[in-house]
């Protein structure tokens, strides 16, 4: 289909898990295998699932994949949201990265609504 690397919403949630990554490092030891591990694989998803729909068979299947990603951002606030709340994460970085899940969000919604009014107006004709 295309290479997900020159996608602005792919480069905007690599940077996000990267973010995320670079965060839990703090994490206390006995979360390594639980929250730490949970909001790793929640960050990661997201460019994931950009790059798999990238490589499946239309845009139907790029969607959907896409809404993944829109999940796994949903998932990775809320584990953020409760990392914070257990004070594993300080409140400026918090605020951080919660703006970027949300500009990621924003992302990944526009491109969605573009994909839908793409396959509505094919439908038209």
């Amino acid at each position: 289909m295309q290479n997900y690397k020159k996608l602005d919403v792919w480069q905007t949630a690599h940077e996000l898990a990267v973010s995320v990554y670079k965060s839990t490092g703090t994490f206390p030891k006995e979360e390594l295998y639980g929250l730490t591990s949970q909001i790793g694989r929640a960050s990661v998803s997201i460019p994931s699932n950009i790059a798999e729909g990238c490589g499946r068979n239309g845009d139907p299947e790029f969607g959907r994949f896409l809404q993944f990603a829109l999940g796994s951002s949903n998932e990775l606030e809320y584990q953020l949201l409760l990392a914070h709340e257990l004070k594993y994460l300080d409140g400026e970085i918090y605020n951080d990265i919660t703006s970027q899940i949300d500009h990621t969000r924003r992302m990944l919604i526009a491109l969605l609504k573009k994909m839908n009014d793409k396959e509505s107006l094919k439908h038209k004709t």
